[in-house]
């Protein structure tokens, strides 16, 4: 090429590559370039080229790698890591062969997860202990937290409960009603509605008499992972005059307003001393174990299993308790597979007390006998 097209091509082309990276969050970004450092340390060590180019079977490679990852030797934090955590540094590692238009090391002729790896990861998936997830709460510690921040001035006691309430009844993920670095992003001002009836109001114009009045609220997803673009949801009144997703949401559109918010400002944002701050999954977690703490051991769970990735799940189950299909509850909740199950617990006492009752009454019946069952 003549040196002026070069310089074009490799603008061009730079700037292509700072797209491919920017189709995900900058902590996904980190933390692939961070095992992929892994791998290149790893590689050197063995005195390899890091994509492999002149191996033909890349799988032992990649076999002792996730099991020096395993046990931590080359692990980023140097301690051994569980079998999912170790799978990701395999995956991630692939994606940067992929970002350079080289085949997946991981697959085999039929593009498949190559066998080897599949059983490596298997087997260290039953010697791991069970996966902690959080308990799902029960509507008792939402209601004492906005019992708390009812009778608060503090602007961020106030917004803290109300981000617990939103997410709870909008079945959310932190990275949408929080500050925090993830694959998706938190809803901003401009993308809360508020309904009177059937008329939109003007959030900009209407006296907070008017937006406190509302009947019906909304948020329109933007780049909320697994939302359609575009697509607004909506929730009406619950009938608790705080604990609503009406409420809270018309509580967060006056505070916004007062402080002249840019309609980019996150709804989980809160005024003090003339700057915007943040509320964080820091902060929810907090709230939510000092409610659960207080409430004490009745609940069935204690404060360290919660934190603020407990609310989607505490959403889920409120809709499971009362009845609620599941195929309803995944669209709400904008689950794509069957991984909303794992949101969904029987540790629910109102949802299994009456269960034993029912197979005793119904559990009594006759299976249709084939050809191999005797005549009577």
């Amino acid at each position: 090429m003549a040196p002026v097209v070069a310089n074009n091509f490799c603008r061009d082309f730079g700037a292509a590559a700072t797209t491919v990276q920017a189709g995900v969050s900058s902590g996904r970004a980190a933390s692939t370039q961070a095992s992929w450092n892994q791998w290149e340390k790893y590689c050197l060590e063995l005195a390899l080229d890091p994509f492999l180019q002149t191996i033909e079977d890349k799988i032992p490679y990649l076999q002792v790698f996730a099991q020096r990852v395993r046990t931590g030797s080359l692990a980023i934090a140097k301690h051994p890591l569980r079998a999912r955590s170790t799978e990701d540094y395999v995956r991630q590692v692939a994606q940067t062969f992929l970002s350079v238009g080289a085949k997946d090391p991981r697959k085999d002729s039929s593009n498949t997860i190559d066998f080897r790896l599949q059983r490596m990861i298997a087997a260290w998936e039953k010697e791991d202990s069970p996966p902690h997830r959080v308990k799902p709460v029960p509507i008792k510690v939402i209601n004492n937290i906005a019992f708390i921040a009812d009778h608060s001035t503090d602007p961020h006691t106030r917004a803290i409960a109300d981000m617990i309430i939103i997410a709870f009844f909008f079945l959310l993920r932190p990275g949408e009603y929080t500050s925090t670095p993830s694959d998706t992003q938190s809803f901003k001002f401009k993308d809360l509605q508020l309904l009177f009836g059937g008329n939109r109001l003007n959030i900009a114009t209407a006296p907070d008499t008017v937006l406190k009045a509302a009947t019906f609220a909304t948020l329109t997803f933007d780049l909320q992972k697994n939302g359609v673009r575009g697509e607004v949801v909506g929730h009406g009144l619950s009938g608790h005059p705080t604990v609503c997703p009406v409420k809270a949401l018309a509580r967060r559109a006056i505070h916004l307003r007062q402080h002249h918010a840019p309609p980019i400002t996150p709804i989980a944002s809160f005024h003090h001393n003339n700057t915007w701050m943040p509320v964080t999954p820091a902060d929810i977690s907090r709230t939510l174990r000092n409610a659960v703490a207080f409430l004490g051991p009745s609940l069935g769970f204690l404060p360290n299993e919660v934190s603020a990735r407990c609310l989607r799940a505490a959403g889920a189950n409120a809709l499971l308790n009362a009845k609620v299909e599941p195929e309803i509850i995944s669209l709400l909740g904008r689950w794509r597979s069957d991984t909303m199950l794992r949101y969904l617990t029987v540790q629910s006492s109102s949802l299994m007390k009456a269960y034993s009752r029912k197979m005793l009454q119904d559990g009594d019946y006759n299976l249709l006998p084939n050809q191999l069952v005797p005549m009577h």
